[in-house]
Parts: structure tokens; sequence; C-alpha cells
């Protein structure tokens, strides 16, 4: 059973990357997990950042986000935060709720970017807004550091944000 098992996850990989080679961008995203864990493939870094970079460029937002982790870890790559917050706020903006808030967290500690607060609390906003979770505490803690001036600019962008892509 063994063995049979062995085959078919190499079966798998075989037409994950034929249909990744012919520029499927589920497949791209999915070899490049694969690499990334060493699943039926010798686990390769940079291959990941090669096929996850694929997808991406192809607007996948899932790649986008998984690129942008590679480039903040610094996993197959030089690690780059610059490009990681141009691919987190590629996939942020198409509504990925880990990346938007990622994207918070980068706004929040002023990494790649200037510190600001309002798009730190616009963003964790919206990554709620699209499920993402266990981001009560640090809206608690960076309300605290907030003006209601300023809360209320980030709510009002997170609104015009959802309005702007019919949410």
């Amino acid at each position: 059973m063994a063995v049979n098992e062995q085959l078919s996850q190499q079966d798998y990989v075989k037409k994950c990357k034929k249909a990744a080679e012919q520029g499927h961008v589920i497949a791209q995203n999915t070899l490049g997990f694969l690499y990334l864990n060493g699943q039926g493939v010798v686990k390769d870094y940079t291959q990941a950042v090669k096929w996850y970079r694929r997808a991406a460029e192809q607007a996948y937002d899932v790649a986008q986000f998984n690129l942008a982790v590679m480039y903040k870890l610094g996993n197959g790559i030089e690690q780059n935060h610059t490009e990681s917050l141009k691919w987190m706020t590629a996939a942020a903006e198409q509504g990925h709720a880990d990346a938007q808030s990622n994207l918070g967290n980068m706004y929040y500690q002023g990494l790649a970017v200037m510190q600001d607060y309002v798009l730190a609390y616009k963003w964790w906003l919206l990554a709620e807004h699209s499920g993402a979770k266990d981001l009560e505490h640090n809206k608690k803690e960076l309300l605290k550091k907030m003006q209601p001036s300023q809360i209320k600019e980030a709510e009002q962008l997170a609104q015009q944000w959802r309005q702007q892509h019919g949410q």
C-alpha cells in the first residue's frame, strides 16, 4: 500500500508540474507549496519562490501572499521587506484576509513603510471583515495610541475600500 501511495504522490507532482509549466496558477501555487514543505519533492525554498512568483505575477492572491511571506522571512530568497510589502499589498487589495492582517502589522510596525496607525487600523478592520481572526488584542492596543479623529479616518478608509470592492 505504501508503494501505491508513493506512486500516486509522484503522479500528482508530475501532473502538477505539467499544469504549472502550462501556466495554471493554482498548480503553480500548489507546486510552490509542495517545494516549501518537501511533499513529494525534495524541500527547496528557491523552487517554492519560483513557482509562487509565477502564480503571483498572474495576480493570484494566494500566491502573492505566499511570495510576500517568503520575502518577509528570507526563505529561498534574500529577505526583502520592500518586496514583501509589494506582494502583501497586491494580495490585500484583492481581499486576502491574511494579507490584509499582515499589511496592517507592517503599517503598525513601520516595516518597509512609514509607521501609520490609521492605515494599520484600516487594514485590520478589512481583515476582520474578510474573515481574519484574533485581531481584537492588536486593535485594542492600537486604539490606545490613536486619536478619535484617526480612528474615524481609518473607519472611513475601510468603508470606502469595501464600497470600491463591492463588499
